[in-house]
């Protein structure tokens, strides 16, 4: 009588929440990672590093923090998510984070979403970023001129002086 082996497959993996070939290659780049989540809410950007013992942030921030700075629109449009990178590249600096490679998990990589804002964003504060431009959202989508409101793009220019200070 012969007994049959079976191999289970990691939880995540199973539960279709890690990739595990892409997240072996970020971690070979020995590089802090960008990570983006969105959420039906907010966008939640964060700095992690690799250590044995299981990852830890660095730096993190959510969209709701920018209402603590004046934004009074939803946290999870465009410029939002473009300001979310600006908050997270500024406190990046003050922690001595030079540059980042983007992790976007199991999300789909679309050009000029709401993620290539939050990495522009990111990139306009100063962090080292390698990116397209072709990828990122246009300018006019950034400031919010797609959106009926006109107080939007005059909330935008206010909060992201506030946040260049």
């Amino acid at each position: 009588m012969s007994i049959k082996k079976i191999r289970t497959q990691y939880k995540r993996k199973r539960e279709g929440k890690t990739n595990y070939k892409k997240r072996l290659k970020l971690l070979q780049s020995r590089t802090t990672r960008l990570v983006i989540r969105k959420s039906n809410k907010h966008i939640i950007a964060q700095l992690t590093n690799y250590y044995p013992d299981g990852d830890k942030v660095v730096v993190g921030v959510n969209s709701k923090e920018l209402e603590k700075i004046g934004w009074k629109h939803s946290g999870k449009n465009t410029p939002a998510a473009y300001l979310t990178g600006l908050l997270l590249g500024k406190k990046a600096l003050a922690a001595k984070v030079k540059e980042a490679i983007l992790d976007l998990g199991l999300q789909t990589s679309i050009k000029k979403s709401k993620v290539y804002a939050t990495l522009k964003g990111t990139s306009d504060m100063g962090l080292n970023i390698h990116m397209g431009e072709d990828i990122v959202p246009d300018q006019d989508r950034i400031e919010g001129k797609h959106i009926d409101s006109k107080t939007i793009t005059k909330d935008f220019e206010a909060v992201k002086n506030k946040i260049m200070k």
